[in-house]
């Protein structure tokens, strides 16, 4: 079983995208059994909190529902429960590498490091644009899972 957690600043926006698109896209390709996904903050900001509306239309315009799914802290700990850490940005990756003290097994990445276009997944709390960044998630989430396939 491969075990994916999602990070990003706050868990309201980017990081549950990514956590229920790929949820999405693994149950599509029937391999439920296969992997465990969930995901985490970086930060305090919203712990408790649930998914930011925006997203949650974002998810429920394509099909995907995320209820029940509040915000929640990474912690040290998850490093050794997670075979693999995704980040959305840079300053994700910054927050990774000092809370995994460097990630000295090479766990860490980016979502869009798994595409042919690496870059920051666009944050829409900053943005307005839910949709791009649906866009960027699912192109990260599909490129991932072809990759874990292979």
């Amino acid at each position: 079983m491969t075990r994916i957690l999602f990070v990003c600043h706050g868990n309201i926006c980017r990081s549950p995208m990514a956590e229920f698109c790929m949820k999405d896209l693994i149950r599509k390709a029937g391999l439920e059994d296969d992997f465990e996904i969930a995901s985490a903050a970086l930060h305090t900001d919203e712990i408790g909190n649930p998914v930011y509306p925006p997203a949650r239309r974002e998810l429920a315009a394509h099909g995907i529902a995320c209820a029940g799914k509040t915000a929640r802290l990474a912690t040290r700990g998850d490093y050794g429960a997670w075979d693999l850490i995704v980040g959305m940005d840079s300053e994700n990756r910054h927050d990774m590498h000092r809370l995994f003290r460097d990630d000295p097994d090479g766990k860490c990445s980016l979502l869009l490091d798994w595409t042919g276009r690496p870059r920051d997944v666009a944050d829409p709390w900053f943005t307005g644009d839910f949709g791009e960044t649906w866009r960027d998630v699912q192109a990260g989430c599909t490129a991932m899972l072809q990759a874990l396939r292979r």
